[in-house]
């Protein structure tokens, strides 16, 4: 599906002014949907992003980068994009009478913030790419849900907690099993599940956590890391994680705890090229079930491990990770640190940020990262000057995908 050539002139003409005023049209579209939907903002959404306008920011910018790709074609862009948006709603359980709902309460948005400037002509060609996307993220979640064998929407399963594994002060790792005793449908290394709590306010929340073990038809891990309310460097406040607190905290061995299917394109391929896995903080979790799959087959080629944390101390799966290095034929691992207390620095394990200018990268590797948006920024930037073709690097943002509007 293409837009029309009408719509595209039209689209063309007034995206600088509706680019500009997307912000605007999101952070006003939300509080009217929830005022009418309120279900919504209560069990779906993340209500943690939506105070710090992550999420707002975060449609904002898939809105207008898939609005900007119908004037200028970028295939692989748009299918990444797409894909990335699919298999988070997939892991929703989204439906496509959702697409409605968003759909009312978005266009008045548009309209009040837009006025007079939003003619029959302008309305008719922003709707055609509002459902331009709709319709393709439809498909893309209908295929995800007949691979995984179940009805659109229909992907929640109950667990039960196995054991439950400290892996620092501020992370626990959960082993669930399946509640029914049947087995556990595959998922790729690098996949991730949702988990849907009810909270204290009667508020069910949802959040996506990555699968850190090897594939198994018998249980599930997944690592949580609790996240207290900070203050961000913009001087605003960040308010404290509301479910993975709420699992830290909760959440013990004989628990159930509802949880969807396995979804998630940031997957390692089956192939024999070169790896680079690259993370920071707890984004080392889906590094963390990669390498276990790699461990696990005992995969001959190259990968080079390099990961980012505070401190020893702070790094959730420090000893798990040199363990599974060691396992792998043909692995090495740099680590980082801002803070090694009384350790010295050595040939693998430094003092400071991390930098890979001195790191070896092989022709042809594949690049999986995951970290804070500001760090996988600045390592994308660093492996681009260094020749790293921008399809080799793959990536996976905790949140809302900032990184459409950011590249």
């Amino acid at each position: 599906m293409t837009l029309s050539p009408a719509s595209t002139e039209v689209i063309k003409a007034t995206l600088p002014a509706v680019g500009a005023a997307i912000e605007d049209i999101t952070a006003l579209f939300y509080p009217k949907m929830f005022a009418a939907h309120p279900e919504l903002e209560r069990d779906l959404f993340n209500r943690g992003n939506q105070k710090q306008g992550q999420q707002q920011k975060a449609l904002a910018g898939a809105i207008a980068a898939f609005a900007a790709l119908q004037v200028s074609p970028d295939a692989p862009r748009t299918e990444l994009i797409m894909s990335r948006i699919a298999n988070k709603h997939a892991s929703l359980g989204i439906t496509a009478d959702q697409y409605v709902i968003v759909h009312k309460y978005l266009f008045q948005a548009i309209v009040e913030v837009l006025g007079d400037a939003v003619t029959p002509e302008v309305a008719a060609a922003w709707d055609e790419v509002y459902w331009l996307m709709a319709d393709t993220l439809i498909g893309l979640e209908a295929d995800l849900y007949s691979a995984s064998g179940v009805e659109a929407g229909d992907v929640w399963r109950r667990m039960v907690v196995g054991r439950r594994v400290l892996q620092s002060a501020d992370t626990v790792t959960f082993i669930l099993e399946p509640v029914d005793g049947q087995p556990l449908p595959a998922y790729r290394p690098g996949q991730y599940v949702s988990v849907g709590v009810r909270l204290p306010d009667g508020a069910r929340q949802i959040r996506q956590y990555s699968l850190v073990g090897a594939p198994s038809e018998s249980e599930w891990q997944i690592s949580v890391k609790a996240v207290p309310a900070q203050m961000l460097p913009d001087g605003s406040a960040a308010p404290a994680g509301e479910v993975s607190n709420h699992l830290y905290r909760n959440l013990f061995e004989g628990d159930e705890v509802s949880v969807s299917l396995p979804f998630g394109d940031l997957v390692l391929e089956d192939d024999d090229a070169p790896l680079l896995l690259v993370s920071a903080g707890i984004g080392c979790t889906p590094m963390i079930g990669m390498l276990n799959h790699l461990a696990a087959t005992r995969d001959p080629r190259p990968v080079s491990v390099l990961h980012a944390d505070r401190s020893p101390a702070q790094h959730a799966h420090r000893a798990e990770l040199a363990e599974l290095v060691q396992r792998i034929p043909f692995a090495m691992m740099h680590r980082w640190y801002e803070d090694l207390g009384t350790r010295d620095a050595g040939d693998t394990t430094h003092l400071g940020r991390a930098d890979l200018s001195a790191i070896w990268i092989e022709p042809g590797t594949q690049v999986y990262l995951c970290g804070p948006l500001p760090f996988m920024l600045s390592v994308r930037e660093t492996l681009m000057e260094r020749q790293v073709p921008a399809e080799h690097i793959h990536y996976e943002v905790f949140g809302p995908d900032s990184w459409v509007a950011a590249g």
